[in-house]
């Protein structure tokens, strides 16, 4: 376990480092705030013990710093002032624990000791709360929509073979959870399963990241690493964002996928790695060949298999379900006990665009469950107005859609004849809706002679979403069916 010690006085730096070494720590030592910073860019860092008084950075500010790098990561606080503000504010931005000085050996020790022990025991949760959502169906996880059935059939289809496959997906669609359905599903399951983002490592480190590198082979080594393909030997590693790997990285990528071997820096030798690849990202990787940022070759050994993750507001039907499946999961997290959603603040959820797709919706209603008391309503709703689709608009894009498969001259419709004082705009636009919306279905199973799957065709909805409408409206498909 590596410990990263900053501390400005060097008496006491060492000291702390001298205490670890004999514990069978391994340590590095900084002695200002942006050498310590440097070195955990750079090295494999298990806890930090920081010094608050520091000659270049506050040690608050390197707090937080690093916590943006990692907020993993426990830092134990160290520092000679009698200060009940500071600690708070240590605390409060991330650190683990906070130690007055002077101190002896086991209050190091201890505190050290219990931090790494806390931190294993939650990385373990982690491990077992992923390795639980793998094994739950894709629906369960994601929807019920035909969208989400078509990607079900695809990660079927693919997960069983060797076949390299690129995810292309909005932010927050969902890559990585249909990456590791396919690792699950596949004969690698109980091997390693490695993801790498690609677009939050810095350029000069991303090959020491990606195939490793060697005790001294460039400034900083202090320590031999081993790279994220060795570590998934055997398994699958996903590669997020592959987008944003250097040319020269690109160069090294394609002997991998074509030789499977790795050489990590500094050294000679050539290691056999057995990894299945899966790629992902924003931007479709045959635009980034034409514009010159991606290497053809390196593309064409990836492309054996694509997948096109649906956005959300292309499967808005599965919206009442993650609705539901958040406020239960933040429930439980904030032991309170919201019993659902109003139809208002769900209509309002059905007309957003959902810019940050199902990570977005997951926060909304994160945030709602927190502000509400019993059920989620529309003020309790935090979303960017400028995404929600106005209803206006939709009712009449609705008619003009009505209009056209029917052939009926609408324009004579009055809405006033929905109005009371009791209603507001909201209540009319919805009964215009629905009003059409019945008219439309019944039309529809008219022609089919109550043949709902067929009628569910031709107005391009799926067969759950006919059978929940024709309910909804009280519609019998047996009265058509002569």
């Amino acid at each position: 376990m590596n410990i990263l010690v900053i501390e400005d006085n060097v008496g006491i730096c060492n000291m702390i480092a001298r205490i670890l070494t004999d514990a069978d720590y391994s340590v590095h030592t900084a002695n200002d705030g942006t050498s310590g910073i440097e070195i955990f860019r750079k090295e494999s860092t298990g806890l930090i013990i920081l010094d608050i008084n520091l000659p270049d950075i506050n040690g608050i500010e390197v707090l937080k710093q690093v916590k943006l790098l990692n907020k993993e990561i426990p830092i134990i606080i160290v520092s000679a002032q009698e200060d009940v503000k500071l600690a708070v504010d240590a605390i409060k931005f991330g650190a683990y624990d906070y130690i007055k000085k002077p101190f002896n050996n086991d209050d190091i020790l201890l505190a050290v000791k219990r931090a790494l022990h806390e931190n294993a025991m939650r990385q373990e949760i982690f491990v077992l709360k992923t390795q639980l959502k793998e094994t739950m169906p894709l629906s369960e996880q994601m929807g019920y929509s035909e969208e989400i059935e078509k990607l079900n059939e695809q990660i079927n289809c693919i997960a069983p073979t060797n076949f390299t496959v690129i995810l292309y997906g909005e932010t927050g669609s969902g890559k990585e959870l249909v990456s590791r359905c396919i690792h699950q599903r596949s004969p690698r399951c109980n091997k390693p399963f490695v993801v790498v983002d690609c677009g939050s490592i810095p350029d000069t480190l991303v090959e020491s990241e990606l195939f490793g590198h060697e005790k001294g082979s460039f400034t900083g080594a202090h320590l031999k690493k081993i790279g994220r393909f060795e570590h998934a030997s055997e398994g699958t590693i996903f590669l997020d964002e592959i987008g944003n790997l250097p040319m020269s990285t690109q160069s090294k990528l394609l002997r991998i996928v074509e030789e499977k071997r790795i050489t990590p820096i500094g050294s000679n030798r050539e290691i056999e790695v057995d990894v299945r690849i899966i790629a992902a990202g924003n931007e479709r990787l045959e635009s980034l060949v034409e514009s010159g940022r991606f290497r053809m070759d390196l593309y064409q050994r990836l492309n054996e298999f694509f997948i096109e993750i649906p956005s959300l507001r292309q499967r808005k039907e599965d919206i009442e379900f993650l609705c539901n499946k958040f406020i239960s999961i933040t429930n439980k997290e904030l032991g309170k006990n919201i019993r659902g959603i109003t139809k208002e603040a769900l209509e309002i959820l059905l007309s957003y665009d959902w810019p940050g797709n199902v990570r977005e919706l997951k926060n909304v209603i994160s945030r709602a469950v927190l502000l509400a008391e019993d059920f989620i309503e529309p003020k309790h709703l935090v979303i960017d107005k400028k995404y929600l689709k106005p209803i206006i608009e939709e009712v009449e894009n609705n008619k003009t859609h009505i209009k056209q498969q029917m052939g009926e001259d609408m324009s004579s419709k009055d809405v006033s004849m929905y109005f009371d004082e009791t209603q507001t705009l909201r209540d009319v636009v919805n009964k215009c809706v629905e009003d059409a919306e019945k008219k439309f279905i019944t039309e529809t199973l008219k022609k089919t002679r109550g043949n709902k799957r067929q009628a569910a065709k031709i107005l391009n909805i799926n067969y759950k979403t006919m059978y929940y409408k024709v309910k909804k409206y009280g519609i019998c498909s047996r009265d058509y069916s002569l």
